[in-house]
């Protein structure tokens, strides 16, 4: 068995963030939009720092303004992560990017995701679940209106709310509204922290919005007592080594702390963030994250076990994917 064909699980994935460059260039050649100012000369995403991939990515989702771009970018999402060996995707979905934050037009763009998503798993046997997520550098107003798209369409395909964007800016606390409008329709709970927050911003994050997950948290790597605690609450981290290299958190894949993390007794899983950005697919993730700390199947059996364990899907759903993956 390869890597690629090994079975996976994905659960920190912004579907914007994983649209093909080719078809944001497609979107930008049909709607007139000179984009060329955000790629390589050959073709990739080109981008800085973290402030400027920020920069880059809202023009890179620029181009995608009605639902029917939804669908196309969620096709050629599910068929790349499937092409990868992913049996089970959650995806960040933002209101702000898919209407504006406006409850009727949401609905719109949702259709579209979810008429995708059961096409991917029909012809690609990939299933597909949504993350509604609020942005925090648009502020805790912008995501009040975020968390009730998330509240009002709350079900089978939206699980969960979370948090993206600039972890510098703003509070936890600025934001506790929107986490309780989410957890109060039913919606499980994951926010971006201690990627670039340090590890306080984790232990904010865990006392005022109370995810179940945490979006990256490798923070965490060199505070004892913090790693104690994540390990004691079962808090899920959804670890995107390649990510993190990339806009230079770690030098390598050696040094990140994914497996100082996981011998810690800390539930981990291994995803892509946004992975054309940072040069990186599903693949490479378990490749070098091999390479680098000496793991076979069984390593990743466990990994993705936890990932199951931590999946925001329900019963019947979870039940297929552990089918799958016992299957391998």
């Amino acid at each position: 068995m390869t890597w690629t064909s090994l079975p996976k699980l994905e659960l920190h994935l912004h579907l914007e963030g994983a649209a093909p460059p080719a078809l944001i260039r497609d979107l930008a050649r049909e709607k007139h939009i000179d984009l060329s100012g955000i790629f390589t000369e050959t073709g990739a995403y080109a981008f800085r720092d973290f402030p400027h991939f920020l920069k880059v990515y809202e023009a890179a989702t620029s181009v995608l303004t009605t639902p029917r771009d939804y669908g196309r970018l969620t096709a050629a999402v599910l068929e790349n992560c499937a092409e990868h060996g992913a049996i089970y995707v959650e995806s960040f979905l933002s209101p702000d990017f898919c209407g504006g934050g406006d409850l009727h037009a949401w609905r719109d763009y949702l259709a579209e995701i979810e008429d995708a998503s059961r096409e991917a798993e029909k012809t690609h046997g990939i299933i597909h679940r949504g993350i509604v997520t609020c942005i925090r550098h648009f502020g805790p107003d912008a995501a009040k209106p975020a968390a009730l798209c998330a509240a009002e369409t709350a079900g089978p395909f939206i699980r969960g709310f979370g948090m993206g964007g600039n972890e510098t800016l703003g509070h936890p606390r600025d934001f506790t509204w929107a986490f309780d409008c989410a957890r109060e329709a039913g919606l499980h709970l994951t926010c971006h922290a201690g990627e670039w927050g340090g590890a306080q911003g984790i232990r904010d994050t865990l006392h005022h919005l109370a995810p179940a997950r945490i979006g990256h948290g490798v923070a965490a790597h060199a505070d004892p007592a913090l790693i104690a605690q994540l390990a004691e609450t079962a808090i899920h981290l959804e670890t995107c080594p390649g990510s993190n290299i990339a806009l230079g958190l770690f030098p390598s894949f050696a040094a990140h702390p994914l497996a100082k993390l996981r011998q810690a007794g800390v539930n981990v899983s291994i995803s892509t963030d946004d992975p054309p950005f940072f040069h990186t697919t599903l693949t490479r993730e378990y490749e070098e994250t091999a390479r680098a700390f000496d793991w076979d199947e069984e390593d990743f059996a466990a990994i993705n076990r936890m990932a199951l364990a931590a999946a925001f899907c329900d019963d019947d759903t979870a039940a297929r994917v552990k089918e799958r993956l016992e299957a391998r």
